[in-house]
């Protein structure tokens, strides 16, 4: 099979069934839960989520955290 003929569906059929043939299914998806791209601008999103505290605040809420434990 010429690596320039198949389509890109094909290619990744491919290496599903490789990685199915080496790793197991449970090994495959571990491996593919690791190279998957992400999605959306997480240092955008990062800041809509934690805002941006200040040291003291983070070091009370982990104090508090450490107290309730």
């Amino acid at each position: 099979m010429n690596a320039q003929t198949i389509t890109l569906e094909q290619v990744r059929q491919i290496g599903i069934d490789a990685l199915n043939q080496q790793l197991g299914v449970v090994g495959m998806i571990r491996f593919l839960q690791q190279s998957e791209m992400g999605w959306g601008d997480y240092t955008k999103d990062r800041e809509q989520w934690l805002g941006n505290p200040k040291l003291k605040d983070l070091f009370d809420a982990i104090k508090s955290s450490e107290e309730k434990a």
